[in-house]
């Protein structure tokens, strides 16, 4: 079969490579249909991701059909599938509190393991689900979309929240539909004017704040003084993270949707007086997928304002170091694989 294999940092091939293996027990073997390109994929290209070893053939956010299943497996062959892409043990503290997401033990295919940038792969067949009528193209974005609806989950926040989501990526745009979704009112903060009014003209965000010196003054104008009953960060920066907390009212929460290496610090002070609440959000669960999946099929997710690229397995070399350097008008790039 056909692979994008990233060799190195800097260096993606299209390679020959043997055909997935057949199914053992409790397994699937899947044809890929389409997979997203996500932010960590330009970061494997360039060699930015902390804990990877190369070569890796990456690929996280995918749609499949089955080819055959293992032993104890009921699905049959041409069933459309969504895949999880997070493989976890079974039996961690996290596991067996029904939190695979958050698996001590995690494997995320595209990463700790081979991903989906290929012609087949074989996975655990609970890790698959049912796609129903969506088209191949909107089951491809289910996982990058889960995450920021497992994220809104996780922050408990009322319908009617006054909500800020810091980072109008595709984490962050995620995180805004849902939160949209659930009721809330929805503000988008970024450093980017061209991602604002993108959000703006393309999903009707229209309430937008530019991240500039006068930002503090902004938030305390557009909130009376008060600040925001829920705060979402996913920009994937230090900075960005700590400064988060000045934006949270009395009595609300700041959800760290996204990660880094570093140490973030907070004031102490300012975090009791508020009695704020700080909650991580990692991955996402069964849960958040079929939510995500209802949510397209009931035409509550723009998809066709969400995929702005395309592209096909034997042009992926060319396109995505392009992209990785061109993200102008960039929200997701779509890989046709079969």
């Amino acid at each position: 079969m056909k692979a994008a294999l990233c060799v190195e940092p800097g260096r993606l091939e299209i390679v020959d490579r043997d055909s997935a293996p057949h199914p053992k027990a409790g397994e699937a073997r899947i044809a890929i249909s389409h997979v997203g390109i996500c932010g960590t994929d330009y970061h494997i290209f360039e060699g930015k991701h902390p804990f990877l070893e190369y070569p890796r053939v990456m690929g996280h956010e995918i749609s499949a059909t089955v080819l055959e299943a293992g032993e104890g497996v009921h699905l049959t062959a041409g069933t459309k599938v969504i895949v999880n892409p997070y493989i976890a043990c079974g039996t961690c503290i996290a596991c067996r509190k029904q939190k695979p997401n958050c698996c001590t033990n995690i494997r995320v295919l595209g990463v700790h393991t081979d991903g989906a940038m290929c012609e087949e792969i074989t996975v655990p067949a609970g890790n698959l689900y049912p796609a129903d009528d969506l088209s191949p193209e909107a089951a491809a974005t289910v996982e990058f979309l889960a995450i920021g609806a497992h994220a809104v989950r996780r922050s408990m926040a009322p319908s009617g929240s006054r909500t800020l989501v810091i980072g109008a990526g595709p984490i962050g745009l995620g995180t805004a539909i849902f939160a949209r979704i659930a009721g809330h009112a929805v503000t988008l903060l970024d450093t980017s004017r061209e991602r604002l009014a993108m959000a703006a003209d393309r999903l009707n965000f229209a309430s937008g704040l530019l991240a500039d010196d006068t930002l503090e003054e902004a938030v305390a104008e557009l909130t009376g003084g008060d600040g925001f009953d829920v705060v979402f960060d996913a920009t994937g920066y230090r900075a960005s993270m700590e400064r988060a907390f000045r934006f949270v009212a009395h009595g609300g929460s700041l959800v760290l949707v996204s990660v880094v290496k570093e140490d973030i610090t907070f004031s102490d002070p300012e975090f009791h007086k508020r009695e704020m609440m700080l909650i991580g959000s990692r991955n996402a669960t069964r849960e958040d997928f079929d939510h995500v999946r209802k949510s397209i099929a009931d035409g509550l997710v723009p998809i066709d304002q969400l995929i702005t690229h395309r592209t096909t397995l034997p042009d992926l070399a060319t396109d995505l170091p392009r992209w990785a350097r061109e993200k102008s008008g960039l929200i997701k790039a779509l890989i046709q694989i079969g």
